[in-house]
């Protein structure tokens, strides 16, 4: 029997997880009865019931596996945490338990697994939420696509069902910061993408606040593209070459006697912070490389493991295990 492995990060969500869990089952029970159950729950420290409502629904069901973060990592590092845990044949690689993504999706993902597909992603073609926050997801995929070497679907989050091998190419990949969206269209296989329409959460408050979406955006262009660095030298150059002949326009023009070399200081100020905001552009840009270079060369654990529920080992060695807690079965 073929093992469906479903990772589910949360932060709490104590209104949401069993309704989650219940809907994940149900699904199995009724459409996927050839099929083995495996839901991981990854949980952030959260600071309500969500860990005591997990611990209950492991305790009657030996399907669900229950990480326990030390603190909050953030839902990429808790989620490709939680994929190393992954024993199947097939993982859909992140269900949020808000279920806004909607898991009655994945008998459709398994089927077309089960015909040839390594990858069956889904795409938001339809969003319930606000016109400045869909505009602004539109204009981030442009620019990414814009910028990378390679394709990253619009509208494909981490609501994807991905093959045993896919699920090993992608935690072979040692990331302080995973993004990974970006790291499964980085790897390749035969992919195809679903579309369907994400839901607007009924219970709960959503935890992505603007700052973590700007902040996962920018972890998106500065890990896949050297577009930044490579613009910071054309517009450096550009910038260089545009004064040097401006320097000598201005001494031909003074030997011709044509005009008058400017006397105001208007002229003087509105290039100083001109050049001035260039630079602290450039600064700022060269200072996201460096401080993701800084982040990965001190090395350490992308999670820290407080609890580990129904889980008696780490999952299939793919990428480095991040464990340092005890293992509780």
């Amino acid at each position: 029997m073929k093992k469906i492995t479903v990772v589910s990060p949360c932060y709490n969500e104590e209104d949401n997880v069993e309704t989650c869990y219940e809907t994940v089952k149900a699904i199995f029970e009724r459409d996927l009865p050839g099929y083995a159950r495996e839901h991981i729950f990854v949980d952030n420290a959260s600071g309500d019931r969500t860990v005591e409502i997990l611990r209950g629904i492991a305790a009657k069901d030996p399907a669900v596996k229950v990480v326990v973060n030390s603190r909050n990592f953030g839902v990429y590092r808790s989620t490709f945490n939680g994929l190393r845990h992954s024993t199947g044949d097939a993982t859909l690689c992140m269900l949020p338990v808000d279920l806004q993504d909607p898991p009655e999706h994945l008998p459709e993902f398994v089927r077309l697994w089960e015909s040839g597909y390594d990858v069956v992603a889904g795409a938001r073609s339809t969003r319930e939420e606000g016109f400045v926050l869909r505009s602004a997801r539109k204009a981030f995929y442009r620019i990414i696509n814009w910028l990378s070497d390679f394709e990253l679907s619009p509208d494909v989050g981490e609501f994807q069902l991905v093959d045993r091998k896919v699920l090993d190419a992608v935690l072979s990949h040692n990331d302080h910061y995973p993004y990974i969206r970006g790291i499964i269209a980085s790897v390749g296989f035969k992919k195809v993408i679903i579309p369907y329409t994400w839901k607007a959460r009924k219970r709960g408050v959503s935890k992505h606040n603007l700052m973590m979406l700007i902040d996962q955006a920018l972890n998106a262009i500065f890990a896949f593209t050297k577009a930044p660095m490579r613009f910071c030298t054309l517009v450096g150059s550009g910038i260089a070459v545009f004064s040097i002949l401006f320097s000598i326009f201005t001494v031909l023009a003074w030997f011709l006697g044509i005009g008058n070399a400017p006397r105001g200081t208007t002229t003087m100020i509105v290039a100083l912070f001109f050049l001035s905001g260039i630079q602290l552009l450039f600064i700022g840009m060269l200072g996201e490389y460096i401080t993701a270079i800084h982040n990965q060369v001190r090395g350490g654990p992308t999670v820290i493991e407080r609890e580990l529920i129904n889980i008696s080992a780490p999952g299939r060695p793919s990428g480095r295990v991040t464990s340092l807690a005890s293992h509780k079965a």
